[in-house]
């Protein structure tokens, strides 16, 4: 039998509900479909514990005892009194994507049935893209500083780095994946105004859009990216962005199909040298954290992306089917899909049906 480790870590906030609400989830897709095993790990890693204790996020050691786990399930940062988010950011998810080299953050835009979206005439076909963000380099990861602080000429600077190699790692994944969908890539670039940086950045993409002639590549400015993925989102299947303009337009596509509370997302090492983490979007939510109602939905999916990462393709089936059947019936929703349904609910009635689809 398939064995896969998991680190656990629901962190702070909200991810504390719907990572176990996940977990349950996968367990009961574990059960079902069978053929592998999950030997999870929790860490009780967070800001919260932190605080408590005085010690970083990221205890000495951590990211070593980490490297030998196949995968992570990871809740949310941020929101906690006494840690700045960019402190949270900088100590967690950054330094895990440096750590082990999760250069591709993988964001599926998809409208599930029964999910109502923002575009009044919008169908699930019409909103069924990925994003590809780079997500080692680009405007969050590149060097910066201030000079001059206190005084009426404080500057600061935050540069963009975009290096041959990484983009060019980055292209083929993301030429692949759309050779594995409809064929088409769409390259979203700032190269109008950032001359140096994004010339290259587009450069390198046209070279290695040479090797698959049968992929459609387009070349879209960010903004104008923006108004056609509200417009016109049909014309998307895969988008490459840079580190922030991805960051930016995944939250507008997750918005399109439904809210935060659906959007899963991968931080990938394709290779598997080093654990991928995985996560829902929506941050910590601290206004509603402890009252059991968050949507556990992009958690679930999270936990979806992991099977499939790991190649246990029939379990990420088996939730991604649960999950669009129960949205679809519109039963069980939780508040922000205009339901009254608490995270529990939710998940084990997407827990449940895992079981029946399978039985089926």
């Amino acid at each position: 039998m398939r064995t896969h480790r998991i680190a656990v870590m629901p962190m702070d906030g909200i991810g504390r509900e719907v990572i176990p609400a996940a977990v349950r989830v996968l367990r009961a897709a574990e059960r079902a479909v069978g053929g592998f095993a999950l030997a999870m790990t929790d860490f009780d890693w967070s800001a919260r514990t932190s605080l408590e204790t005085g010690a970083p996020i990221v205890p000495p050691g951590g990211f070593d005892t980490l490297r030998g786990f196949d995968a992570i399930l990871f809740g949310a940062h941020g929101g906690t009194p006494g840690v700045p988010d960019d402190v949270a950011f900088a100590e967690t998810l950054f330094a895990f994507r440096l750590a082990f080299d999760e250069y591709i953050n993988l964001r599926p835009c998809k409208l599930l049935p029964g999910i109502p979206s923002v575009l009044a005439q919008a169908k699930p076909e019409d909103v069924d893209f990925v994003i590809v963000r780079e997500n080692v380099e680009g405007e969050l990861a590149g060097p910066g500083g201030r000079t001059g602080v206190g005084t009426p000429w404080e500057t600061a600077s935050q540069l963009t780095v975009i290096s041959r190699g990484n983009t060019e790692r980055v292209a083929r994944y993301s030429f692949n994946l759309a050779r594995s969908r409809r064929k088409r890539l769409a390259n979203i670039t700032k190269s109008n105004a950032m001359r140096h940086a994004y010339t290259l950045w587009d450069e390198v993409i046209a070279e290695v859009g040479k090797e698959y002639p049968d992929v459609q590549l387009d070349k879209f400015y960010v903004d104008a990216a923006a108004a056609r993925m509200v417009l016109r989102p049909q014309d998307f299947d895969v988008l490459l962005c840079t580190n922030l303009f991805g960051d930016i337009l995944s939250d507008l596509g997750a918005a399109l199909a439904g809210g935060l509370g659906v959007a899963a997302s991968g931080n990938l090492n394709p290779e598997g040298a080093a654990p991928s983490l995985f996560e829902p979007v929506h941050g910590s939510a601290p206004d509603i954290a402890g009252r059991g109602i968050a949507n556990p939905v992009a958690a679930i999916g999270a936990g979806a992306l992991m099977l499939r990462h790991l190649g246990e393709a029939a379990a990420a089936d088996a939730i991604e089917a649960a999950m669009g059947r129960i949205l679809r019936d519109g039963e069980f929703r939780t508040a922000d899909l205009g339901g009254g349904a608490t995270t529990d609910q939710m998940a084990d009635a997407i827990a449940k049906r895992v079981v029946q689809g399978n039985a089926e």
